[in-house]
Parts: C-alpha cells; structure tokens; sequence
C-alpha cells in the first residue's frame, strides 16, 4: 500500500482505469473511488467469458458482485478500515433490470450485519465491459 497526501493505492485491489487513487482518507473519512470487479494484477472481469474476437460468449452478474466486495474489502482493509465500517454504498449498474433482483439478494447477505446507507443508479456503460462499480464512503477510528 502506499499512501500520499491522504490518496491510497494498493497492488491488491485492480489498478485504477485513470489518474485517481483507489481511495483517500479525509478526517476519519474514508471515500472509495469506483470499484469494479476485476482481477487484480490483470484486466481479467470475472463471469464474462469472450472469445479470441472479444465477442462475448457467457456472463455470470453473481460472480461480477462477489468479485466487487472482494475488492472493497480489500481497499477499505488496505486502507485502515473495514467492511462493517461502511457507512454509504452508490452502485452503478448497466441493466438494472437484468441484474438487480440479483444484486440486491447478495447485497443483503453481504451487509444483514453492517446496513450503510445505499443509493443503487442504472447507467448506459462503464469504463469497461464490467456490469458493476460501487462507490463507498467508510470510517476509519
């Protein structure tokens, strides 16, 4: 983890897709920069399967939400803080239709401990052929 004027980066959580860092701390804020759910160390996004074109072939949203709490497990826990430290939650997903019924069965298990404040908004695409970004603000003691 490195940390720099109150910016944070970790090798552990996917490289950001721009110039901002992973989160920044702010008092005994913690603010997330959007998370998807790809691989860290690579661009690999999981549950999207494309052939050797690029042309999709399968998808799996479940595996995409897994795979974003992961990473902000690991960012908030690279960051001094911790999941049940959550205190709000934006999600962006791109068919909200398809996905949110599935979405909000894994949000309520993933959070029926620690319930922050959520906002869930449908948005044409994102930066990359991911389904799902979160966006977080945690505490830090």
């Amino acid at each position: 983890m490195s940390e720099q004027n109150n910016q944070i980066s970790t090798e552990k959580a996917p490289q950001p897709m721009g110039l901002y860092p992973h989160a920044r701390r702010v008092g005994n804020l913690l603010f997330l920069s959007g998370v998807g759910p790809r691989k860290p160390g690579t661009d690999e996004i999981p549950g999207l399967k494309s052939d050797k074109h690029g042309n999709h072939q399968s998808f799996d949203f479940a595996e995409q939400c897994h795979s974003v709490f992961e990473n902000v497990r690991v960012i908030l826990e690279e960051s001094g803080s911790s999941w049940d430290k959550l205190v709000d939650v934006t999600v962006f997903l791109v068919d909200m239709k398809r996905d949110f019924h599935t979405y909000n069965k894994l949000y309520a298990a993933y959070f029926k401990d620690n319930q922050p404040c959520r906002t869930t908004v449908g948005v044409d695409s994102l930066p990359s052929a991911i389904a799902i970004e979160l966006k977080c603000i945690a505490v830090i003691d």
